[in-house]
């Protein structure tokens, strides 16, 4: 074989060198940014693969909406996610879509989805402030978060809310996304989508909402919780300034125009206090499955709330209270029905906001003197008469002395005087001659459901009831003997307005004497004329009873019209005396304003 010569050598010596040399000419940097964008594009086609399903995104469970409505026929409050009607864009007076477009997304005409503009805007104003100012999402963004994804804020939903975007520019037509932002955005206390907003917050259609109010909506947006009207309407007209600005700015309306629109009315011709009734509106919901079962349809539950008397019992309250902030009395509860126990107001305290407690239904409290009227009918029905006599003398039972409210004993007195004057000692003289049982017997018929103690100070009142209680049993004498059943609820019935339930009147029960009550009725008219409830007096028939517990801890005042019983309670949770409040002075000044109220 011939000899391999020394330059051959050298030469393949050589080319493996350069071989070796070509290899390691590739710099390790780029190296690294090809696993970079090796890992990137796996990681946005995960980002793809885990998208979730675009045919089933609309399918999302929700909890039914429950909504309240009042007597006139307006809401008082919703439960659940409350989504309306489908509206289209081309539906809505133009100055909506301008309203939304000029504070949500000026180029929505003309970006593909994604706004390079308002993002780059936004990333500046972020990095300027070191934390989160503003977003650049484009309404088409949001319908992709809103139909499709979480509202976790994180880099891969936004990367899958970007390629949702994309994908829905070019599916779907500008007018068809912009109607499906308009019918699931979230608007506030529940309610997705326009039309819901628009019936909650104003009582219309969102086709017929003015400028004011189609600002109203497009500032809520920003802040659906901050600046809805139910929040703070001060609030909400601000924001909606600012919306109008932004109009006059993109050309969208004049000067003129703006000045207009900010001098409109909010809602309709009524103006409802938005938010009233919470605490009836909580108690209703609470029984609503007791009607019609565990449902997944959205039901609407029309009760029996008036809502002008609602708002009224509120302010009276409010008012009241605030005027005794120097008597130490901080909370109150009203409870108004008719007298076949239909509840035309219920108030459950002073701030519901504050406090979800509903002392109309929850609290237990002792109703002092007012429960006087249950000592005094048992009384009539088992032979007395209001001109028959017992004694209002001292009184010592094992050492308990009770006493009169102005400190005196007044002898012999008629059961009329006894009732009028509130005489604690002939109260309980007169019990221990009727018998403790058949008074507890009694007020167990009229509605009292709460334990009853048989001592002798329970002609006092000294045991705890229900303000809800009180009334239901006032309006057993109120429409002469019958048993009375508080209801709420009239009728409850499913979106596309099929029946669920529909109340039906219950038999009449006669459960007290009709001349017993007719005597009893009388009384209670003298309390009002001349008795501890002058207070309350009004210029047309009236009867009641006043209550006061030991140290001032409780005042009441329960009674009666032609048209409606009503009951006030007033005092602290805490049940800390209040200064010298009565069952005869701030209680019966409520119970006067609301009943002149309701009689308008």
């Amino acid at each position: 074989m011939p000899k391999k010569t020394k330059s051959s050598k050298t030469a393949k010596r050589s080319k493996k060198r350069g071989s070796k040399q070509r290899i390691r000419k590739i710099p390790l940097r780029y190296k690294f940014l090809l696993g970079l964008v090796i890992t990137f594009g796996l990681w946005i086609l995960w980002c793809i693969i885990t998208m979730p399903d675009i045919n089933k995104a609309i399918e999302r469970t929700r909890q039914p909406s429950t909504v309240i409505i009042a007597e006139n026929g307006n809401d008082i409050h919703s439960f659940g996610s409350v989504y309306s009607e489908i509206v289209r864009a081309d539906e809505l007076p133009p100055y909506v879509i301008d309203a939304i477009l000029s504070t949500e997304d000026r180029r929505f005409y003309e970006h593909f989805g994604f706004d390079i503009i308002s993002f780059s805007r936004a990333m500046a104003v972020n990095l300027w402030h070191r934390r989160y100012v503003q977003g650049g999402s484009t309404i088409t963004q949001q319908v992709a978060k809103n139909l499709f994804l979480t509202a976790n804020k994180t880099i891969k939903r936004k990367v899958q809310e970007l390629l949702l975007a994309f994908w829905l520019e070019s599916k779907l037509t500008k007018e068809q996304i912009l109607s499906l932002y308009l019918n699931r955005v979230y608007l506030g206390s529940g309610t997705y989508g326009i039309e819901a907003a628009s019936q909650k917050y104003f009582q219309k259609s969102s086709r017929d909402m003015n400028m004011l109010e189609a600002a109203i909506i497009a500032g809520m947006l920003k802040a659906p919780s901050r600046y809805n009207p139910i929040a703070d309407v001060n609030r909400a007209k601000e924001r909606a300034a600012v919306v109008l600005d932004n109009m006059v700015k993109n050309d969208k309306i004049s000067d003129f125009q703006r000045e207009n629109a900010l001098k409109m009315r909010i809602g309709p011709e009524k103006n409802y206090k938005v938010g009233g009734g919470r605490h009836f509106a909580d108690w209703v919901y609470a029984d609503v499955n007791d009607y019609i079962g565990e449902r997944e349809d959205d039901i609407y539950v029309a009760t029996t709330l008036d809502q002008d008397l609602q708002q009224a019992a509120e302010k009276i309250l409010s008012d009241s209270l605030k005027s005794a902030e120097a008597r130490n009395v901080t909370q109150g509860a009203i409870v108004v029905l008719d007298k076949q126990g239909a509840v035309k107001a219920m108030v459950g305290g002073i701030n519901y906001n504050k406090s979800q407690f509903n002392r109309a239904v929850q609290a237990m409290r002792q109703p002092g003197s007012s429960f006087k009227p249950f000592v005094y009918l048992t009384a009539l029905e088992n032979g007395f008469t209001p001109d028959d006599e017992v004694n209002d003398t001292p009184i010592n039972i094992r050492g308990w002395k009770p006493e009169n409210y102005d400190k005196l004993y007044h002898g012999t007195v008629t059961l009329r005087q006894a009732l009028a004057n509130s005489y604690n000692l002939a109260s309980i003289n007169l019990a221990n001659a009727v018998g403790r049982g058949k008074i507890i017997k009694l007020a167990r018929r009229m509605g009292i459901t709460t334990p009853i103690e048989n001592t002798p100070s329970m002609a006092l009142g000294t045991f705890e009831v229900k303000v809800l209680d009180m009334a239901v049993a006032y309006a057993s004498i109120a429409n002469g003997g019958y048993a009375v059943w508080p209801h709420a609820i009239e009728e409850i019935y499913t979106r596309d307005g099929f029946q669920l339930y529909m109340r039906t009147p219950d038999e009449p029960e006669r459960i007290l004497e009709e001349g017993a009550v007719d005597r009893l009725t009388d009384m209670m008219s003298d309390v009002i004329n001349y008795g501890t409830g002058k207070s309350a007096k009004l210029p047309f028939f009236a009867a009641g009873k006043t209550g006061t517990t030991q140290d001032y801890r409780d005042a009441w005042f329960a009674g009666f019209t032609d048209k409606y019983v009503a009951v006030v309670w007033v005092g602290n949770d805490d049940n800390s005396p209040m200064k010298g409040i009565t069952g005869s002075s701030l209680p019966a000044r409520i119970w006067k304003q609301l009943m002149l109220a309701s009689n308008n």
